[in-house]
């Protein structure tokens, strides 16, 4: 079973410059999610960027990698442009076929090995066309406003509210990672028709877009996670 790890990391950040390669906890940010990858048993690890820098750094910590194009790193470009250019890029360089695509999340750092593992067994077992990381969402009763600045509620019934124990369990992806099968990607969306979930611990749902998120991901690494 040939799984491949493709990690996307642009050079470009408004909210919180070069975050991709801040140091977080004694090392750059890449790493943590390049480490994860190798220690799940995950051989064929590479990071596609538009940025030099980063691209140094990743192959420094073992990964291989893939100069993005200009015109699909942009703020408008989708993951799903750079996968699929990823994905051409690995094939066109290897006679070896691909069977899953396995796509962390630089700036979701708080995870564990065992948590991709976990993932991809889920997967082998239900034959899913992919599966993404999820946590659980306990009690979240969401509202928007409409152009009259008015509240409506969107996910429940507000006149007839319900009991805590009578709510069904609802998740929310995480975007911790993705495992998708290639022909997925192929057509332009990471999911296909067969979808599954994989539950993460509430704590490991956080991710780093702010120097805040910065601050509060690196406590919550040190208090879980660093040995």
């Amino acid at each position: 079973m040939n799984i491949v790890a493709i990690i996307l990391a642009r050079g470009g950040s408004k909210g919180l410059p070069n975050k991709n390669i801040l140091k977080f906890c004694g090392k750059p940010l890449i790493s943590w999610t390049i480490q994860n990858c190798f220690d799940a048993n995950i051989k064929s690890v590479w990071v596609s960027s538009d940025s030099d820098e980063i691209l140094k750094i990743s192959n420094q910590n073992g990964a291989k990698i893939i100069k993005r194009p200009d015109d699909i790193s942009e703020d408008f470009s989708t993951s799903e442009d750079a996968w699929l250019h990823a994905y051409n890029y690995i094939i066109s360089q290897s006679q070896d076929s691909i069977d899953w695509i396995f796509a962390p999340q630089v700036t979701s750092p708080i995870r564990e090995h065992t948590d991709i593992s976990k993932a991809f067994k889920i997967l082998k077992k239900n034959n899913y066309d992919s599966i993404f990381s999820c946590c659980e969402a306990e009690d979240l009763f969401f509202w928007e406003k409409n152009n009259k600045n008015e509240l409506k509620s969107i996910n429940y019934d507000w006149k007839n509210r319900k009991r805590r124990q009578d709510i069904t369990n609802k998740y929310v992806e995480n975007g911790s990672f993705y495992f998708f099968k290639p022909s997925v990607i192929l057509k332009g969306n990471r999911f296909g028709n067969s979808i599954g979930c994989t539950e993460m611990e509430p704590w490991k749902m956080f991710e780093i877009d702010s120097a805040d998120d910065f601050r509060l991901c690196s406590a919550i690494m040190k208090e879980f996670l660093i040995k």
